[in-house]
């Protein structure tokens, strides 16, 4: 079976949409997909009819691409109010030889969720931490294993039903069924995780349109999150107020001809802006790049004294992600504020290679280590579909050795 995937986030400025193919671990981009955002507030519903329409536009857009009509993802969930907690939980082994598989994995996990969501809450991931087969303890992978009883212990995130549902419910509008729900900063880590990160404590930092999501993630278990409300658009606000352009203006300037350090900034590379009828300013590369660079700075000391309020355990790794990271120098105002053992994550996916796309495609990751585990096999497109965009993707695609097939059981939790 083809392992073909689609991953959508809905941040507050732009929707990601990520079509890939995973094929012996590797990771194939077929489609990708940035667009406009509307209706949706440092991740919250204000506006569903907009928030839905604009969704459409976009899956319209990247079915156009690879041929195929898409009406099934796994989706990237806002962490405004996410809760997490360890919990356990313990089954009985039923197979007469007492050997373990993908099922008992999975009751595992449903016991460990029993009685540990409230009402008002509504279960977005658990993600196991380690597993014991009777006496035996620290196990990562249970599969085959012989023993009468499972145990797992396990983290679990929730989050507030009044927040997930209006946020849910925009495809339910779309027609797109919702395969998964996962939380965005864990497709950012599993976008650029390592062998070395999967073993240490570290952290997480996606500076978005409107927020900064803050998360530590201990041996690739996401443990605790907080969220700063600011983003990359207070740097369009401080072009505003010093050079008098308007947003769409500020935002171009900061785009297309900012960098983020001074180091890379050219001082006789000047631009003139419109700013009425009448008036126009020429701004200087260097002196724009100030202002960029002086709020990057503000915003990476803000997130590095939430990562400190966090834990105040030693962090081995920062990764710092999100579209604003793309600007040149980015790192090295990165390694300037947070130290040495921080830095810009190496999105160099070949059909994204932009880091706005790192939750949209890392929870494509994540999900496929999910199902792995499972012991489950899943596409989202059967074989007449796949077909079709092997004609549309550029020969990315093999020919097709197994019948492919969308259902999958359980596959939620």
């Amino acid at each position: 079976m083809r392992k073909i995937y689609t991953g959508i986030d809905i941040g507050s400025d732009s929707i990601k949409i990520v079509v890939a193919e995973i094929k012996n671990d590797n990771f194939y981009v077929l489609a990708s997909t940035s667009t406009k955002s509307k209706g949706i507030k440092r991740g919250l519903v204000v506006d569903a009819d907009a928030a839905s329409s604009a969704l459409k536009d976009a899956v319209t857009k990247i079915e156009k691409q690879i041929g195929v009509r898409i009406d099934k993802a796994i989706v990237s969930v806002p962490s405004s109010g996410k809760k997490l907690k360890i919990v356990s939980g313990n089954i009985a082994i039923k197979d007469e030889n007492h050997k373990i598989n993908g099922r008992d994995i999975n009751r595992a996990l449903k016991d460990a969720v029993i009685g540990n969501v409230l009402d008002e809450d509504e279960l977005v991931t658990i993600v196991p931490i380690v597993f014991n087969v009777d006496n035996r303890e620290n196990i990562f992978d249970p599969k085959g294993e012989e023993g009468k009883e499972l145990g797992v212990k396990a983290v679990i995130g929730v989050s507030p039903k009044k927040i997930l549902y209006p946020y849910m419910n925009i495809f339910t509008e779309a027609n797109i069924e919702i395969v998964d729900i996962v939380f965005g900063s864990i497709g950012d880590y599993y976008i650029g995780s390592n062998k070395d990160n999967d073993k240490a404590l570290g952290a997480i930092i996606n500076i978005g349109e409107e927020t900064i999501n803050v998360s530590i993630f201990n041996k690739k278990i996401i443990i605790k999150n907080e969220i700063i409300k600011l983003g990359s658009r207070n740097i369009d606000n401080d072009i505003i107020y010093i050079y008098g352009v308007d947003r769409q203006e500020a935002r171009y300037l900061k785009e297309n001809f900012a960098v983020a350090s001074v180091r890379y900034a050219d001082v006789n590379d000047t631009i003139d802006v419109k700013i009425n009828d009448n008036e126009s300013v020429t701004i200087n590369q260097e002196d724009l790049t100030k202002v960029v660079e002086s709020r990057i700075s503000e915003l990476l000391k803000l997130a590095k004294n939430q990562i400190n309020n966090l834990t105040n355990r030693k962090i081995s790794y920062i990764i710092v992600t999100g579209g604003i990271t793309g600007l040149v120098g980015f790192n090295t105002v990165v390694e300037n504020t947070l130290g040495i053992n921080a830095s810009v994550l190496n999105d160099n996916i070949m059909g994204i290679r932009n880091n706005k796309f790192s939750s949209a495609a890392g929870i494509i990751k994540y999900f496929d280590k999910k199902m792995d585990l499972r012991d489950k096999t899943y596409s989202m497109f059967d074989n007449d579909q796949v077909n079709t965009m092997m004609e549309f993707t550029n020969g990315n695609m093999v020919s097709l050795d197994e019948e492919s097939t969308s259902d999958v059981d359980d596959y939620h939790n």
